[in-house]
């Protein structure tokens, strides 16, 4: 049951996850700032909160190269 688990959260997974959430809440802290506190191009700022949560949510939920590492590793 451990080696299950083991095998299921490898660091890949570890790694996609704390990108993934990195780069989600910098651009909710982006798109709040934008409107909160209006600086002289909040426009910009709001765009690139835009493009950091969909970034964000591409390599959160990436299970495609999950399934890479899995061949690999079964062919070890």
């Amino acid at each position: 049951m451990l080696k299950k688990i083991k095998n299921y959260i490898n660091m890949n997974t570890i790694s996609q996850i704390i990108s993934g959430t990195v780069l989600i809440v910098l651009g909710e802290v982006l798109i709040i700032f934008s409107i909160v506190d209006k600086p002289e191009d909040w426009f910009w700022v709001l765009i690139f909160g835009i493009f950091f949560i969909v970034i964000g949510f591409f390599i959160f939920f990436n299970k495609k190269e999950d399934s890479i590492e899995e061949i690999k590793n079964n062919k070890k």
